[in-house]
């Protein structure tokens, strides 16, 4: 009897060991945690931020956790301050959590737990520093339990190349949209930098003297302020044309006649003196005046000073310290790269006019395409005829921007001729050349990546028309892109920095 208590008593307990409830673990909420849940990826860029994130599938009364990945668009790099607010919405009511800083740069781990199963949207509210977004994920579904989540949420496909976010936020990395646009005509030609009346001024002496210079560095390039000090011209010792004497002497004339005159006005006020005495005298004493402040102007201790008429650069000297000059002799030229002459040329059988060039780009110092603001309105000049030894017709452009390349130096220049077509364009940057053949690195996701061959029409400027390839709002990598490519070439993937 007591060894049939003793087997009723194991098969209890054995029972109890089996019980479904049993074989389930536990997490701090209380959820079961027995059962796999797929994972969901979501990759959705604005005109700022790029947001990659990863989340189980979301099952009523399950926490999910998020790995979000914040990019800034501008410079490529992660969101490394400010705060994410995460809320699950449907109609007027929701769930929502916010954290205050992310878990490392640029990913934030925020959690939710529906209620109720439905469709939701998930939406992201960025706020940094510098700026605040908003992303929309619309049509979120929530489950009513993991079982249902697993046999409607599709496995990721594999295969394309994978670079991570980590990856890309310590290299220079930047991705762009494939945009619609304008395509032209183009023409790609050189052109020379000339400078733009008006962005220079020649000085010359006002006086005759010896030239010294205020600076022991004023050379070709220097730059100068508005107003600064460049040389004086003095005439000190010398026994003709001594200004100093001169100035004397004309504001001793100049007191004179201005005595004169002062007298004659009271006495023609009281109708003594006749107009035309007046008037005489009044003559005289505007001539002294103009003489005297004339030479008196620019005039200091050194002598007759000569003063930059604007911020720039001396871009030429014209004598020499210590020389000695005649009135009228060039000493200075100072210039401006605030504006420039653009020459190029065209062959005469594109029948160029001014209003058949549409717009025009130029290779900066720094090796980038540089459109000329105001393309249509910068065209000064187009040339009428051509020569035998000059087949070409000359185009004259001006150049508003800073130009650093010196003046007599060549650039590369493309000018767009004709009417616009309307298509894909994707920046030259982005595209990969292999014995004429082009191909471009797509961003198919937050992580994922693949080269694509792309056939290419027009190109202008900084873009590149797209005949087949490439669909509008495909997003494409302009900087990093050989690091993607060796990344496919590998063979392996690298781990996660993060817990997914």
């Amino acid at each position: 009897m007591k060894y049939i208590y003793i087997t009723c008593i194991a098969l209890f307990l054995f029972s109890c060991g089996n019980n479904e409830e049993a074989e389930h673990a536990h997490d701090a909420e209380g959820n079961h945690v027995g059962s796999e849940v797929p994972a969901i990826s979501k990759t959705i860029w604005t005109n700022q931020t790029e947001l990659f994130v990863e989340f189980p599938a979301l099952v009523e009364g399950r926490t999910s956790k998020f790995a979000a990945h914040f990019t800034v668009l501008d410079k490529h790099q992660p969101v490394r301050k400010g705060s994410v607010t995460v809320s699950l919405i449907k109609g007027e009511t929701g769930i929502r959590h916010k954290v205050d800083a992310p878990s490392s740069p640029g990913i934030f781990s925020p959690a939710l737990q529906p209620k109720t199963p439905g469709t939701y949207d998930l939406v992201f509210d960025l706020k940094t520093p510098e700026y605040s977004d908003r992303i929309v994920i619309e049509d979120v579904q929530v489950y009513a339990s993991a079982e249902e989540a697993s046999k409607n949420v599709a496995e990721a496909e594999e295969g394309g190349i994978s670079f991570l976010k980590e990856q890309a936020w310590k290299i220079d990395f930047q991705t762009e949209p494939v945009t619609q646009g304008e395509v032209y005509d183009v023409v790609h030609t050189s052109g020379i930098w000339q400078a733009a009346p008006g962005t220079y001024k020649t000085l010359a002496a006002g006086a005759n003297g010896m030239v010294n210079f205020v600076s022991e560095n004023l050379t070709e390039g220097t730059e100068v302020k508005r107003g600064q000090l460049l040389m004086n011209l003095s005439s000190e010792g010398l026994s003709s044309n001594n200004v100093q004497a001169e100035i004397a002497q004309a504001k001793a004339r100049y007191d004179q006649v201005k005595a004169e005159y002062e007298r004659k006005k009271e006495l023609y006020e009281d109708k003594i003196v006749p107009k035309a005495e007046f008037e005489k005298v009044e003559s005289d004493f505007r001539v002294a005046e103009a003489n005297y402040r004339a030479l008196a102007s620019n005039y200091g201790a050194g002598g007759k000073q000569i003063r930059a008429p604007f911020a720039g650069f001396i871009k030429s000297i014209s004598t020499s310290n210590g020389n000695y000059v005649e009135q009228g002799a060039q000493l200075v030229t100072v210039g401006t790269d605030k504006s420039r002459i653009l020459k190029t040329q065209l062959s005469a059988s594109h029948n160029p006019g001014k209003e058949s060039i549409a717009n025009v780009w130029y290779k900066s110092e720094n090796g980038e395409w540089k459109e000329v603001e105001g393309s249509d309105s910068s065209i000064i000049s187009v040339g009428k005829e051509v020569e035998d030894r000059k087949p070409m017709i000359p185009v004259f452009i001006k150049v508003n921007d800073v130009v650093e390349m010196p003046e007599g130096s060549f650039t590369e220049v493309q000018i767009a001729l004709g009417e616009a077509e309307n298509g894909i364009v994707v920046p030259e940057a982005a595209l990969l050349e292999d014995y004429g053949n082009y191909s471009v690195i797509v961003q198919t996701g937050g992580e994922s990546y693949e080269r694509r061959p792309v056939k290419i029409g027009k190109r202008n400027g900084k873009h590149a028309q797209v005949l087949s390839g490439l669909e509008a709002g495909e997003v494409v990598v302009t900087t990093g892109f050989y690091q993607v490519k060796m990344a496919s070439m590998s063979g392996t993937t690298p781990a996660h920095g993060h817990d997914h």
